[in-house]
């Protein structure tokens, strides 16, 4: 089974995702960065992408990490910031009774993907 299936699928990603918005958007530290975003689209993005990141069905329609990105990196995204989205996302789903090892597993896919996020250097190993 997927962490999609594990976690509930579909309308578990949904409650995650309107519930961890909630949460981004009061955070001090964040918030800056959805300042003129059209939140609705944001929202159906994010689950697009964690759906399909969880190992749900891909039906991913936004740009690439890096270039859906680019406008909060040149703003001055950070990895301190980019550790306040996962700490708001771990905080949604241990909320919803997400156990501690699927937060952890949820934890490393989004940091399988924080360079790029961050539009740092892609490295040359690999």
């Amino acid at each position: 089974m997927s962490l999609y299936d594990d976690l509930g699928g579909e309308a578990a990603v949904d409650a995650a995702v309107d519930i961890f918005y909630q949460k981004v958007l009061q955070d001090e530290r964040i918030k800056e960065f959805f300042t003129g975003v059209n939140m609705e689209r944001q929202r159906k993005m994010q689950k697009q992408f964690l759906t399909l990141a969880f190992g749900g069905p891909n039906n991913y329609t936004g740009a690439n990490m890096r270039k859906a990105h680019e406008r909060a990196a040149s703003y001055g995204l950070n990895d301190g910031h980019f550790d306040a989205v996962v700490e708001n996302l771990a905080s949604t789903l241990q909320g919803l009774g997400v156990t501690a090892d699927k937060i952890n597993e949820v934890a490393a896919v989004a940091e399988s993907i924080r360079n790029d996020v961050l539009n740092k250097p892609q490295s040359a190993a690999g």
